[in-house]
């Protein structure tokens, strides 16, 4: 994978709904870096039709007929977790470089595994991390790189996981089962705690939390049925990262009427704040604000070379992490998030829950 374009084949892609249709496909129409060559769908019919639709040469009724073909050079995997170990194993073995949605696995040792592979293979990675490439979180990267707060003193979060609240729609029930690697903590908490630390610039010294049930189930939007809430809709952590700065975080199921999603940072000459209306950063709608030295609070604009790609919503986060990925493989950089930051993040997630208090 040393050459622009590169051609794309997307694992899970169906016309109109999904990840891939809703994000990957439109981010990726809109760079020049690349070109879709290949959609699969275990249902042939489903893989034409997204093909046609996204004007799309090739469509396959299996991930193996996607990742053996000449024409592919990178493999996207864009289906749900406990599918990700087999389908990124395949695109190892045919040699392919392989990008796949976040997480990598359903438990810290399936994504060691799927890191080994392919490293012993050598074939380049990319996750989904795409919360690092939101143009808020990258330009206050940039800037508390630059010192626009001073030396960092704190960071605080809070966030709505959207599900795991009082109602969840039928296709998203898997979410509530733990085995599958879904869950609230697993998914919008660590998006936004990988971003976080990546616009700080350092890890965990120390952490600590609490995970808990304040509801106990949760109601099917199709049928009224009520499921046990099985996973944590209560989210906990207080922690210090290895340069000294002090962060705590809250996520909570469901949505607020209030605050949705909040990043505070503050430092010794000024303070940032990242806003959005929902309580996952991978929607959009976010505000970057900011103030030092004798200011106020005001927004900050964000230069357009983060947005240049013009994507929208969702498909705008994507685009900018395939954009990183591009400047990679042009430049020869490691700036993107691959799979060793994926086992990185599956390693504090693992953390969080094996030493977390209970909440009652």
């Amino acid at each position: 994978m040393n050459k622009l374009p590169l051609r794309v084949g997307i694992i899970g892609v169906h016309p109109d709904k999904g990840w891939a249709a809703t994000a990957h496909l439109p981010a990726l129409q809109r760079l020049p870096e690349y070109q879709i060559a290949a959609v699969s769908h275990h249902d042939l019919a489903t893989a034409r039709a997204a093909a046609h639709a996204f004007s799309v040469p090739h469509a396959f009724a299996s991930a193996a007929e996607l990742v053996t073909h000449p024409d592919v050079d990178l493999v996207v995997v864009a289906v749900k977790v406990p599918r990700h170990a087999e389908l990124v194993g395949q695109a190892i073995a045919a040699g392919k470089a392989v990008f796949s949605e976040w997480p990598l696995g359903t438990s810290l040792a399936e994504a060691e595994s799927m890191r080994d592979l392919a490293r012993a293979a050598g074939v380049a990675t990319s996750i989904g991390l795409q919360t690092r490439a939101a143009p808020a979180f990258a330009h206050a990267r940039h800037l508390v790189r630059d010192g626009y707060v001073g030396r960092v003193l704190s960071a605080s979060m809070i966030g709505s996981g959207i599900l795991w609240g009082e109602a969840v729609n039928e296709g998203y029930v898997y979410t509530l089962d733990p085995a599958n690697g879904a869950a609230m903590l697993n998914v919008p908490f660590a998006h936004s705690i990988d971003g976080l630390l990546h616009v700080l610039g350092a890890g965990f010294d120390a952490v600590s939390g609490l995970l808990g049930n304040a509801r106990k189930t949760t109601r099917i939007v199709e049928t009224g049925a009520e499921l046990p809430l099985s996973v944590a809709d209560q989210i906990l952590l207080a922690g210090q990262l290895s340069n000294g700065v002090a962060v705590s975080a809250h996520f909570r199921g469901g949505l607020s009427r209030a605050t949705n999603f909040h990043v505070e940072i503050n430092g010794t000459h000024g303070d940032l704040l990242i806003t959005s209306p929902v309580g996952y950063v991978g929607i959009g709608g976010m505000r970057l604000q900011g103030a030092h030295g004798d200011e106020t609070l005001h927004e900050i604009e964000i230069p357009a070379s983060y947005t240049a790609h013009g994507a929208e919503g969702p498909a705008q986060l994507v685009a900018s992490a395939y954009q990183r990925l591009a400047e990679d493989i042009a430049n020869g950089t490691h700036d993107g998030p691959d799979f060793d930051d994926a086992v990185g993040l599956h390693r504090l997630v693992d953390t969080i829950v094996r030493n977390a208090g209970v909440l009652k």
